[in-house]
């Protein structure tokens, strides 16, 4: 078995193409996003943002000044955002010199600034997700286990799988296979925008301590709704876990 490889997508920074579902955004209950649907740009190349037309804008824009340029989308003009008594400053954006001329009148917004997005009427996490993003989680039978400062911290032939576009599987284990009393949880969380919000681990083996390197989806996305409450190690953080599959090694730092 090959070792963990990060092969993430790649998408072109400036391409733009349709989106295929309404999106709405609103903060503290006002409707200030709605488009059906909205274009979708690739600014990086890992996940697009939304741009709105102006039409599709239910509040007030003012004027704010010059943005940060983009690479990919040339130079930028901010605006605040006015929402019932609100002044969200700079949370929307315009490139007039973007490359694709429909991009160039549109309006993309700050993420953080409004409080609820839905993609239809579910609601959205953390940032845009991709259409080539793919989430699949499947039952298996392969051996794992996982070794720490030499000793035998999880061994599960019951795991989950989750693979995701771009990256290498994981490997997520009934916690009743796994040595929970070796592990201490921490306050890190992160979170994605396919799978939910993770909470973290330290593994402590006698004088060996390995920080949040390992995670768990206590309530996950709908995608990931079959790893819900089962632990992942994470390998590549540190050469002293070591994640055997079906006898082989695979992970390695």
């Amino acid at each position: 078995m090959p070792e963990f490889v990060q092969r993430a997508l790649v998408i072109e920074p400036g391409t733009a193409q349709p989106g295929q579902t309404r999106v709405r955004a609103y903060r503290a209950g006002e409707l200030v996003a709605d488009a059906d649907p909205p274009l979708l740009v690739w600014e990086n190349p890992h996940f697009p943002r939304y741009f709105f037309a102006p039409d599709d804008l239910k509040a007030e824009l003012r004027p704010a000044g010059q943005g940060r340029p983009s690479k990919s989308l040339g130079t930028s003009e901010l605006f605040d955002v006015v929402v019932g008594d609100r002044m969200l400053e700079g949370a929307a954006r315009r490139y007039p010199e973007a490359p694709v001329e429909e991009l160039r009148g549109s309006f993309t917004l700050v993420w953080s600034a409004f409080d609820t997005w839905l993609e239809e009427d579910e609601v959205l996490h953390t940032h845009t997700r991709s259409p080539y993003v793919r989430i699949d989680a499947l039952p298996s039978s392969r051996h794992v286990r996982v070794v720490a400062g030499g000793e035998v911290v999880a061994e599960s032939r019951r795991p989950v799988v989750l693979t995701e576009t771009g990256l290498g599987p994981r490997y997520y284990l009934p916690r009743t296979d796994v040595r929970m009393d070796l592990l201490t949880p921490t306050d890190t969380v992160t979170h994605c925008p396919y799978k939910g919000t993770a909470s973290y681990w330290t593994i402590k083996v006698g004088d060996l301590e390995l920080t949040d390197v390992v995670w768990a989806y206590e309530t996950p996305l709908r995608e990931a709704a079959r790893v819900a409450g089962l632990v992942c190690f994470w390998p590549e953080k540190s050469a002293d876990l070591e994640l055997y599959v079906d006898g082989v090694r695979v992970g390695r730092r």
